[in-house]
């Protein structure tokens, strides 16, 4: 995957849009982690100085993306096992309330159509781990906004950076796209029957397999995931 440069004659950009931009980079592995960043050869990459790039690679040290090493520079962090665990605590306190409510109340003809060209769009995406991300989410997004907690995304995005970044190594090799293809199909049918306990049960399954992913992705990449659990 290649990264966005910088088009001379382009106005600079400023410290968020960096942060957005890098961030974008290093959770769909288009910068992989040991990576080294030079804040000068950013600079040139985004036309600005080096303060607006310094702003927004504190902010991605402070989101565990980013590492400095004191003497030896600035690096792409390896995947963090305990912020993986962590972000899958988040979503399941958040989705599996949802997915329950969505179930016990219903949900309206137009997200069920949306969730089921989530679906469509997943298996179109075929071996794209990227396109397949954008789907996955698509679907998971499709019941908060259902129940009118469409807010409540904003939170689970900002705790799955580590996530996306396992999902995004795993597909299609380690984790199979029809299993989790499956495993939606599961959850949408229960959410249609109405039966919240089915669906959050379902849920709970298909968000465990990051951390089961992760896990094994630690045996045969220790250079790219960080074994952080109980540090």
């Amino acid at each position: 995957m290649s990264v966005k440069v910088f088009r001379p004659g382009a106005a600079p950009l400023g410290a968020a849009a960096i942060y957005q931009t890098l961030r974008a980079d290093i959770v769909h592995m288009r910068l992989m982690p040991g990576v080294r960043l030079s804040e000068n050869e950013l600079g040139l990459r985004f036309g600005t100085s080096r303060t607006p790039v310094r702003e927004a690679v504190l902010r991605l040290v402070d989101e565990g993306l980013i590492e400095v090493r004191p003497q030896r520079g600035t690096f792409v962090s390896r995947i963090s096992l305990q912020a993986v665990k962590r972000a899958r605590f988040v979503r399941s306190a958040l989705e599996l309330a949802i997915i329950r409510q969505a179930a016990a109340q219903g949900v309206p003809d137009t997200a069920m159509a949306a969730a089921e060209q989530a679906i469509v769009d997943q298996r179109a995406a075929g071996n794209d781990p990227l396109l397949f991300k954008h789907a996955d989410d698509a679907f998971h997004r499709v019941f908060a906004d259902a129940i009118g907690f469409g807010d409540l995304w904003s939170v689970v995005e900002s705790q799955k950076a580590q996530f996306d970044r396992i999902r995004l190594l795993s597909l299609p090799d380690v984790t199979p796209v029809d299993l989790l293809i499956g495993q939606h199909r599961a959850i949408l049918d229960a959410v249609r029957a109405r039966d919240p306990e089915t669906a959050e049960d379902a849920l709970s399954a298909h968000l465990s397999i990051v951390v089961e992913t992760a896990t094994a992705l630690l045996r045969t990449h220790p250079d790219l995931i960080h074994d952080d659990v109980g540090v």
